[in-house]
């Protein structure tokens, strides 16, 4: 096991994020917040000593989240909430702060940059 340098933010759409996805022009998904918690995003964040670092840093990188989250359900921006805010953000997803990360792997970690232009 090695000890990594990062903490851990776990991103989990609330009943308001659902709301918005079943009023969706088209959508036919019977989904449950349950759905939408269940594989929830997962982001190294840097290494915080106490949640409230962690917290901190999501607020930070907030609107970079958010457009990922939406993009990972929704392509089309032209759907997605016009005045998204760190209020919005807050409002919408629950964020679990993690402080300690440990790796089982004995590889080196390959970072790619995903497309949604956060790195």
């Amino acid at each position: 096991m090695f000890i990594v340098d990062r903490s851990v933010a776990l991103i989990r759409p609330k009943q308001p994020f659902l709301d918005w996805l079943l009023a969706l022009p088209g959508n036919d998904i019977p989904l449950t917040l349950e759905d939408i918690r269940s594989d929830c995003t997962v982001i190294l964040i840097p290494e915080a000593a106490e949640p409230e670092d962690g917290i901190a840093h999501i607020d930070e990188i907030a609107e970079k989240l958010f457009e990922m989250e939406l993009s990972s359900w929704v392509g089309d921006e032209e759907l997605w909430p016009k005045k998204r805010n760190l209020k919005l953000f807050w409002d919408w997803f629950d964020v679990e702060i993690h402080l300690g990360v440990m790796d089982s792997v004995d590889e080196d970690i390959h970072n790619t940059p995903s497309d949604h232009g956060y790195h």
